[in-house]
């Protein structure tokens, strides 16, 4: 049979209820090994597929949930075999929303989060990569991510509480509850099963509370930033917006980075079109999608030895707004000569500058375990833009 009855589950609510479990223990166990998989040359092609498969066992999860719960709305509900054994019949009830919830906010968060970041771990075809009305926003993924986090441990719990409820049935109660899923065996009266709405209140609060407290906690991180990204007194000029940004070929994709915060001293004649420049990075502000962790880590940025790069430079003027910056970067301990050309324009006292150079990783030593640029690409682009306003 395969609808529900009073007495018993059919055969679509069960073949739904085993094959959404079996995927999303995968889905689980999947996401812990890529936890406590390291970050290098050796790993890296193996937590591509770990992750693809691990982002596209939870969109799958999320299509048969939404199946699911249409169905389960279409079914009666089988009356729960034990009604008098009130305490135990309203935890297996919130369980039951608990679950539910967790189907939907864990693959749907983790989507978000993907949608939001750049990162080298595809989800497979049929499914895309990006969602309507999410844009690349760190902030968004970091959100999203947390959400992910904490649904997972709720979900969890949950369940270890189900499973142990299942087993309690099986082996100690031995009635026919694991059976009634396992192989639609019929059990119980004809009566309707009578569900609380405290239980569905009880875990819509929960999943509330799962949703706001990432919210909340950006919040608080927003609130107490300080001053702008890129905003620092200067010597001649004070620069009042910037930006940083870098790109790097990963497994053939392009990952866009930047840099949150950086000082830019600034001395300039517009007479002239001379003067110097000095740009000091705070490398432990990197961020790069999924991978920044691994970029901050000893084979790349190595921030945890080399927290700052500086670049040096003397500023002329080649031809109208054209401009070069000959000088030095300094990064994770090696000094490279570099010639940043950029663009400078000069309206009512406001500077507004916008250059690009690309860097060689392996000049740095950046990236050494990986010698194919196939894997990561040799080449760096980097573009800062600002405006500044002359020093009082």
């Amino acid at each position: 049979m395969l609808t529900n009855t009073a007495t018993r589950y059919g055969a679509v609510a069960r073949g739904l209820h085993w094959a959404m479990a079996l995927l999303v223990i995968a889905a689980l166990a999947l996401g812990l090994i890529g936890k406590v998989t390291p970050r290098n040359a050796d790993t890296v092609d193996w937590l591509q597929v770990l992750y693809s498969l691990h982002k596209t066992i939870g969109v799958t999860v999320l299509a048969l949930a939404v199946l699911r719960i249409l169905w389960a709305l279409s079914q009666p509900r089988p009356a729960p075999l034990h009604p008098e054994r009130r305490l135990e019949t309203l935890a297996a009830e919130a369980a039951h929303w608990l679950l539910y919830g967790a189907i939907l906010v864990l693959p749907l968060s983790g989507w978000v989060m993907h949608a939001a970041e750049d990162g080298f771990a595809p989800i497979w075809w049929p499914f895309g990569q990006t969602l309507p009305f999410v844009p690349k926003s760190d902030t968004i993924a970091g959100i999203a991510g947390g959400v992910h986090f904490l649904a997972a441990i709720a979900l969890v719990a949950t369940l270890a509480a189900h499973i142990g409820g299942a087993l309690k049935h099986a082996l100690i109660d031995r009635d026919a509850t694991l059976a009634r899923m396992w192989r639609g065996a019929e059990a119980g009266g004809p009566e309707a099963a009578g569900g609380h709405r405290r239980t569905a209140w009880a875990a819509l609060a929960i999943w509330a509370a799962v949703i706001a407290l990432p919210f909340a906690s950006a919040g608080r991180q927003q609130a107490g930033a300080g001053v702008a990204p890129g905003q620092a007194e200067a010597a001649g000029w004070q620069v009042q917006t910037g930006t940083l940004g870098f790109e790097v070929i990963q497994m053939g994709a392009t990952v866009e980075g930047r840099f949150d915060s950086w000082e830019a001293a600034i001395d300039y004649d517009p007479q002239t079109g001379t003067g110097e420049v000095a740009v000091t990075i705070d490398m432990t502000s990197v961020a790069l999608g999924s991978v920044t962790d691994q970029a901050k880590g000893p084979e790349f940025f190595d921030v945890a030895r080399h927290a700052q790069a500086v670049f040096a430079a003397r500023i002329a003027r080649i031809d109208g707004a054209a401009h070069q910056a000959t000088g030095s970067l300094t990064l994770v301990g090696r000094t490279v000569p570099v010639v940043l050309a950029f663009d400078l324009d000069l309206a009512d006292g406001t500077a507004t500058a916008a250059g690009r150079v690309t860097l060689d990783r392996r000049d740095f030593g950046i990236g050494a375990a990986y010698p194919d640029d196939s894997n990561v690409g040799f080449a760096v682009p980097v573009e800062i833009t600002l405006t500044a306003t002359p020093q009082e």
